[in-house]
């Protein structure tokens, strides 16, 4: 199953907070969060690690790729 992925930039928090727990949710155990600021990768970070998720972090130019698997 490939990782569920959320464009989550330009969006203020909680908005990428709650589009990853909405995908924890509906049982996705792979996610890819894309966003465009620190505040909002902590807090999906945050999130992940509450819902048992292990996070990797990336960068690409400006944006910040989230991933979240099932640990």
């Amino acid at each position: 199953m490939s990782a569920k992925k959320i464009d989550a930039r330009g969006l203020s928090c909680p908005q990428p907070v709650v589009l990853t727990d909405r995908a924890i949710a509906e049982g996705n155990t792979e996610i890819e969060v894309l966003v465009d600021n620190e505040v909002s990768c902590e807090n999906v970070q945050r999130i992940s690690h509450k819902r048992g998720f292990k996070t990797q972090v990336r960068h690409e130019g400006y944006d910040i790729v989230i991933t979240a698997t099932k640990s």
